[in-house]
């Protein structure tokens, strides 16, 4: 099972507050664990003109404003630029399944503070990390639902909602979810 460029949507028994109604994109999964992004939990301390002022990158008239997220628990101190695939890096951007890509060097914040850089971005402060066979437990265990992104959903500029869209997209209401898990 390969679950990169797929989502996960948190179901309510989950019990863990960090991702509580969280909808994570899978940039990589691989045997040897899965990383993916949190794209619907803005940042409550930081936004991107406060995050280039620390990193002393200087904005022009024209720079763009994407929004930073809380991407997941791990390494919270490191920057993800998730954006779509008309944009690479030299040497530091990945292509994620679905048509994504995703890039973790300075100068992609650079460009986006001169108004270039990909035509959709989302920064995230940190990621969703799992170890070798981790997700797959968890899946079985129906602690996440997994689906393809529903066209405009990751860039979406409502993300309180993008839960629940995601949802609706699979069929599913969000109303009828149970937060106890079981099997029939």
């Amino acid at each position: 099972m390969d679950l990169a460029g797929a989502l996960l949507i948190s179901m309510p028994a989950l019990g863990d507050p960090r991702f509580e109604k969280s909808v994570i994109l899978i940039c990589a999964h691989s045997d040897e664990g899965a990383m993916g992004l949190i794209v619907n939990k803005p940042s409550q301390e930081l936004d991107f003109a406060g995050l280039l002022e620390h990193l002393e990158i200087s904005a022009a008239p024209e720079g763009r404003d994407i929004r930073v997220h809380f991407g997941g628990p791990v390494e919270m101190g490191r920057g993800f630029v998730l954006h779509s695939a008309d944009y690479r890096a030299v040497g530091g951007t990945m292509e994620v399944a679905g048509g994504y890509a995703m890039t973790a060097t300075l100068d992609i914040l650079q460009e986006l503070a001169q108004g270039g850089g990909p035509r959709d971005a989302l920064l995230a402060l940190g990621y969703a990390g799992w170890g070798p066979g981790q997700l797959e437990a968890e899946i079985a265990r129906n602690d996440w639902l997994t689906t393809e992104p529903p066209p405009g959903l990751i860039f979406a500029a409502d993300d309180a909602g993008k839960w629940s869209a995601a949802l609706k997209a699979m069929g599913i209401d969000p109303l009828v979810l149970s937060p106890a898990a079981g099997r029939a």
